[in-house]
């Protein structure tokens, strides 16, 4: 299976934030000192096999890395709820309103986003790396640019996560109760992602006011898990 190929909805509702992290990577990237050819290969994560992504991930190499990791098992908690909402379709449900919230939720969900945040968090970090090189030829503002974009991106990952797991909880007492596990797994797969970005941004110096709000959202999340053991 490829990590694209997990029946991703692509809806075209992606939030500013989102496009303005996707659309300034693309054009750091184009940038003549990013990086060499061989790291330009490992940069495709919606391209690549599990198998291959895992694999990338475990070798020596810069990019994927931990936020890649992170924005990946985001995707795929976001799918497990997704497929629970898909079961809360039945006539009954029909009936009592569920699907209507089941239908709401896989709209909240945009799977591709979250995977598109795989691939904008290579590219940030390799874009990043090639600034430390002496002869990188960035000004002062563009190397500015670059680490600030490396912050935001794991930043914005923490804050989806956090969002979809607000949203999957509201959906739990509308799910089809054979499968609200699966809703829960969504719900456990998004926390860890969350804290894995909050390690990324983490790496990335931010200032004390942007850590003790990611944190805050950290320990609502917590929360939320606690309440579901």
């Amino acid at each position: 299976y490829t990590c694209a190929s997990i029946q991703l909805r692509h809806h075209h509702h992606h939030c500013n934030s989102h496009h303005s992290i996707v659309q300034l990577t693309a054009s750091i990237l184009e940038h003549p000192n990013i990086v060499d050819k061989q790291l330009r290969a490992t940069m495709s994560v919606n391209a690549q096999t599990v198998k291959a992504f895992v694999g990338a991930l475990a070798a020596k190499q810069p990019t994927p890395g931990g936020g890649a990791a992170a924005a990946v098992g985001a995707s795929i908690g976001a799918a497990a709820a997704s497929m629970a909402a898909t079961y809360t379709q039945r006539k009954k449900d029909v009936e009592s309103g569920a699907a209507e919230h089941a239908k709401t939720l896989q709209s909240q969900l945009d799977l591709s986003a979250l995977l598109d945040q795989a691939e904008a968090d290579a590219k940030a970090y390799a874009a990043l790396q090639s600034t430390w090189k002496k002869d990188h030829g960035y000004s002062d503002a563009e190397i500015e640019q670059i680490q600030q974009q490396a912050l935001d991106v794991p930043t914005q990952l923490v804050k989806s996560c956090h969002t979809h797991i607000l949203q999957i909880k509201d959906f739990l007492q509308y799910c089809n109760p054979n499968i609200t596990s699966d809703a829960k797994v969504g719900i456990h797969q998004l926390a860890g992602s969350a804290r894995a970005a909050y390690q990324t941004v983490m790496v990335n110096s931010p200032p004390v006011e942007h850590k003790e709000q990611l944190k805050s959202l950290l320990r609502e999340i917590t929360d939320i898990e606690n309440d579901l053991l």
